[in-house]
């Protein structure tokens, strides 16, 4: 037989051993400690774009393109604060903390958000003048670490959010690395310069939903009742919680998706902890529906949410609002491929580049140098995220119209269908050209 005529096969890469699954045995291997990042979950999950709108035609009535009203607004803590939110788009920036951004991108975040009409969000870390002083509507995260909390500033807020849980990593706490230490985060956080800190995966004074209450109770007091008080959760069992959040006292209940973002954790947490964002905003509804509390108690989704389709279909599956970290990060500026040449310096590139703990962001907004800070202008960082919410909020209102609906509260899940079976099932929506929902008795 003459070896060299036969033809050769191709090599073949294992699925369950991919390359980038080999490159982590080798890493793990070679440094003995576990990868951290930043960013949310990068592997392929169902999500919004396995969902379609059924768009008006002879069963249904359009509404006429810009000449007919479509409201975008949305009122938030009307439970139980003296002093309900008011916004003029669904859309919210997610909290994002100073120390993990910088103050240039925090001040941005502000100024955008207040542009258009919308609230952002403080963060681990405490409040910082520039975030209040530039924030139309600022609400302040009170999470187990307490780092940089006190009463004033939660009197200064307009309202307070409970964080239980992240969707990037729900039972768990984050990182924030020595070298994003500066002396002014140290000095917000009462912590040591240039170490190491984990913020606390629960809070040290309280153990079950009881003690939440008693907690809800005690910010309210603080406050006079004023604020509205949110609760934040990870996605992980969706329907009990929500219902806990609600019997504790929540006005609001933030359910946040493992496709939501993080400054620093383990990567194995970040993909393989909690349930995708379009999995559990069904069992969320739910929970406010038995309770008799959906639409009065608002339910806020974040984790993914990058367009206005995503806001749209997340308001049909009976969200009130939504919120955004990494996309908002992005339009500051974030992941540019201006930068492409840093970025391969730092070993990735643009698309790609998630080492926020590094604290070498080229973008200025992930970083505590002083140098790289100083690149990003707030002003015009934050005129770009104020158009790009302008841009969410004008694609939601142009499927809402296209639906016939004159609000977009008013979008429902009878208005989408599912393109995969999975979709269909987490969504609970008809798989498209069907009537089948996967799971639900009494569909065929």
């Amino acid at each position: 037989m003459d070896i060299e005529n036969i033809p050769q096969t191709l090599p073949r890469q294992s699925a369950t051993f991919d390359a980038y699954t080999l490159s982590e045995i080798r890493r793990a291997a070679a440094t003995g400690i576990y990868d951290i990042r930043g960013a949310g979950a990068k592997r392929k999950l169902p999500h919004f774009d396995d969902l379609l709108f059924l768009g008006a035609s002879v069963s249904r009535y359009p509404l006429e393109g810009y000449r007919e009203k479509c409201a975008t607004d949305v009122v938030l803590g009307t439970r139980f604060a003296k002093k309900p939110i008011h916004l003029k788009i669904p859309v919210t920036i997610a909290g994002m903390s100073f120390g993990s951004l910088s103050a240039q991108a925090k001040e941005a975040l502000g100024r955008g958000a207040s542009a258009a009409g919308t609230s952002t969000t403080t963060g681990d870390g405490g409040m910082t003048p520039e975030e209040r002083g530039q924030s139309q509507t600022l609400v302040y995260q009170y999470l187990p670490s307490r780092y940089g909390m006190n009463p004033d500033d939660l009197r200064k807020a307009d309202a307070i959010e409970v964080v239980i849980g992240q969707g990037a990593k729900p039972g768990g706490g984050g990182m924030l690395l020595g070298q994003k230490i500066s002396d002014r985060v140290a000095q917000m956080r009462n912590l040591p310069k240039g170490i190491d800190q984990r913020s606390a995966c629960r809070h040290p004074d309280w153990t079950g939903p009881d003690d939440l209450e008693i907690k809800i109770e005690e910010l309210r007091e603080i406050t006079d009742w004023e604020k509205p008080i949110y609760v934040k959760v990870g996605a992980t069992r969706p329907y009990y919680d929500v219902a806990l959040a609600v019997k504790a006292g929540a006005d609001v209940v933030v359910l946040d998706g493992m496709q939501g973002g993080t400054a620093a954790t383990q990567e194995v947490f970040i993909e393989h902890v909690g349930i995708p964002t379009l999995a559990a905003i069904r069992p969320a509804v739910q929970a406010l529906q038995d309770l008799g509390m959906h639409r009065k108690v608002q339910l806020i989704v974040s984790g993914g949410i990058r367009n206005g389709a995503d806001v749209a279909k997340a308001l049909a599956l009976g969200a009130d609002a939504v919120a955004i970290g990494t996309a908002a990060l992005v339009a500051l500026g974030d992941n540019d491929p201006a930068l492409e040449e840093e970025y391969r310096k730092l070993g990735t590139t643009a698309g790609a580049y998630d080492d926020w703990q590094e604290g070498l962001d080229p973008a200025g907004i992930t970083t505590q140098d002083p140098i790289l800070s100083a690149r990003l202008d707030p002003v015009a960082a934050g005129r770009r995220l104020a158009n790009y919410l302008a841009v969410l909020t004008l694609e939601a209102q142009t499927i809402a119209r296209a639906c016939g609906k004159s609000h977009l509260h008013n979008l429902e899940p009878e208005d989408l269908v599912a393109l995969t079976i999975e979709s269909a099932a987490m969504a609970r929506v008809p798989l498209a050209g069907t009537s089948w929902i996967p799971g639900m008795t009494g569909n065929f």
